[in-house]
């Protein structure tokens, strides 16, 4: 009798039918993959309270900082109804809206644990994808409490992502286990503009508050390992699909990516009315003006690449990629940084 090593154990297949994993070529590296991010999670993490010092002197948050007033990467830092505005009323604005940002993240966090329990109730014994679930959980549980202090001490008025969102929250998590294809699109259509939007503005190297700077860095390199995993996983898993899911999931795609990119990236309603901020100005930023609608572009290359990857871009899908305003070129490379607003628009 040959032994067969747990690690290699096949978890089942949900969508689609079942197969065997032995002769899969992509398996082997699939796996050793997952071990890889396994073994990253246990030698490099970090703790909310333990790797930020709170308490320190230059952590504390003051009314007039203006290291509150939004660096240009932010889709509203750089419009000039913002630039125009009076200096404290810009560091208010600020304050609220990396506050938010925080609050709209730990929230789909939740989200997103509450997924992977439920996905990792349906994994076999010795399926490497049981660890990681776990490792990603705990990372984010950990996230969450990051953004939380953030929150407390920046601007608890922050009220996160809009009202219909918060309301399907408990209920998004139960896909994970009957449509994990779905869940795991919707995992990357929440973590890649919340991931784009914070390189954006640590590689502009502006004069950030020491919270926003540690925080982001913190979140960035751990979400590149969560990301990485479910573009992996998506990758290995959609060709197993039938021909018709196949096509479903492509048109679906795009739909999940611009519908949570919406509800994670405009500011909920009480943000508008509570700075009086015009109507024009925001359909400017999301999705009428041209810088909008470039960033919106830019947000979902790497996506665009798993999809030609995935075999999911096919003709009548790039319609509803181009119909829904987030069509462009796709990255080469994962994190590939972009050009510029609007240079990846689909012609």
């Amino acid at each position: 009798m040959v032994a067969v090593s747990p690690d290699h154990a096949q978890g089942p297949t949900r969508e689609g039918p079942s197969s065997n994993d032995e002769g899969d070529a992509f398996v082997g590296e699939y796996y050793d993959n997952l071990r890889l991010l396994s073994e990253g999670s246990v030698n490099r993490h970090f703790d909310a309270y333990t790797d930020i010092d709170w308490q320190s002197p230059e952590f504390a948050v003051i009314e007039d900082d203006e290291r509150w007033i939004l660096p240009a990467t932010d889709p509203l830092g750089g419009h000039p109804w913002y630039l125009a505005a009076p200096r404290d009323l810009q560091i208010e604005i600020g304050r609220y809206r990396q506050a938010n940002v925080a609050k709209v993240g730990l929230q789909f966090e939740g989200i997103l644990v509450g997924g992977f329990m439920n996905y990792a109730t349906s994994l076999t014994n010795g399926d490497p994808e049981y660890r990681y679930c776990l490792h990603e959980s705990a990372e984010e549980c950990n996230h969450m409490m990051m953004f939380q202090e953030m929150v407390n001490r920046v601007d608890r008025r922050a009220a996160g992502m809009n009202r219909v969102l918060r309301f399907l929250a408990p209920f998004i998590p139960l896909a994970a286990k009957g449509f994990p294809t779905l869940f795991f699109i919707g995992v990357l259509a929440g973590e890649e503009p919340i991931d784009h939007t914070q390189k954006a503005v640590l590689r502009e190297g502006g004069n950030l508050h020491p919270i926003m700077r540690r925080v982001m860095q913190i979140h960035v390199a751990e979400e590149a390992r969560h990301i990485s995993f479910a573009h992996q996983w998506i990758e290995r898993r959609v060709p197993r699909l039938g021909r018709a899911q196949r096509f479903l999931v492509s048109l679906a795609l795009p739909i999940i990516m611009r519908v949570l990119a919406d509800a994670i990236m405009i500011p909920p309603k009480s943000f508008w009315e509570r700075f009086d901020i015009p109507e024009q100005v925001r359909k400017d930023l999301f999705w009428t003006g041209s810088r909008g609608r470039g960033l919106l572009t830019e947000v979902f290359a790497d996506v665009r690449m798993l999809a030609d990857r995935a075999g999911l871009r096919t003709p009548l899908a790039k319609l509803v990629w181009r119909a829904l305003l987030i069509d462009g070129r796709s990255s080469r490379f994962r994190s590939e940084p972009q050009r510029g607003p609007g240079q990846h628009i689909a012609a």
